[in-house]
This record gives C-alpha cells, sequence and structure tokens, in this order.
C-alpha cells in the first residue's frame, strides 16, 4: 500500500509546529489553531516538511498582528494565509498553489495547479 493511503487510514501523529521564532527563515503559515480540521491539515503540511522550510502561527497568536497588520481576523478566519521568505503574501488557494513548489510531497499537484490563468478557478476547490 503506498504511504499516502496508509496515512489517511491510520491515526495521524502529533508534530511538533516550528514557530517563525524557532525558524526564522522559514516561511510563515498562519491558520485557525482552534479548529481541529485546520489544525490536522497543518500538522500533515509539518509532517511533509522534511527541509523545515516552513513554520507555523495560529491566527489567535498575537504575533499576528505584527506579521500581518493590516489582515482583518475576518480574512484570517476565511483562508489560510502564508508570507514566503521575500515577506510577499499567498491566501487560500494561492498559498496551497505555492506550497506545491516547497514540499516535494506536493510536486506531482504543481503541474495543475500552475497551468497559466488556472488561479481563479482554484478558490472553489480550496473552500
Amino acid at each position: 500500500m503506498n504511504s499516502l493511503m496508509t496515512e489517511n487510514l491510520t491515526a495521524p501523529s502529533q508534530v511538533s509546529l516550528p514557530s517563525p521564532a524557532e525558524n526564522p527563515e522559514a516561511d510563515v503559515v498562519v491558520y485557525d489553531g482552534q479548529c481541529k480540521f485546520c489544525t490536522a491539515q497543518v500538522q500533515r503540511l509539518a509532517r511533509w516538511d522534511a527541509l523545515r522550510q516552513l513554520a507555523f502561527l495560529s491566527l489567535h497568536d498575537p504575533e499576528v498582528s505584527k506579521l500581518l497588520p493590516d489582515v482583518t481576523y475576518d480574512q484570517l478566519m476565511h483562508e489560510m494565509y502564508l508570507v514566503d521568505r521575500a515577506g510577499r503574501r499567498h491566501r487560500g488557494a494561492a498559498a496551497f498553489r505555492y506550497l506545491t513548489t516547497r514540499l516535494p510531497r506536493l510536486y506531482p499537484l504543481a503541474p495543475l495547479l500552475h497551468i497559466p490563468f488556472s488561479l481563479p478557478l482554484w478558490p472553489w476547490a480550496y473552500q
């Protein structure tokens, strides 16, 4: 059985989510740390991040207002945000699209998500 199928059949193991302070050179994923579904998805990203390219920050953490001062709480609750090392912001489907270029486990999805002019179509799938 392949590892993707095995992972879905077994209970996911909890992994430590490195913070931006612990991994300052990483892209920062801002997610809803009080949402079980969101936390499970971020745990999966952390397990797939063997190269430690990601740091994680719950949108309920006061540090978020420093990282994204102009983004409202409602906007943060609506979709995941990712701030890359260059300071560029990606949100929702665009954040997931960006992750397909960073995490080897997601590389197979990159060609599909990077079809020219297709990004406006992906938010429906993200939601």
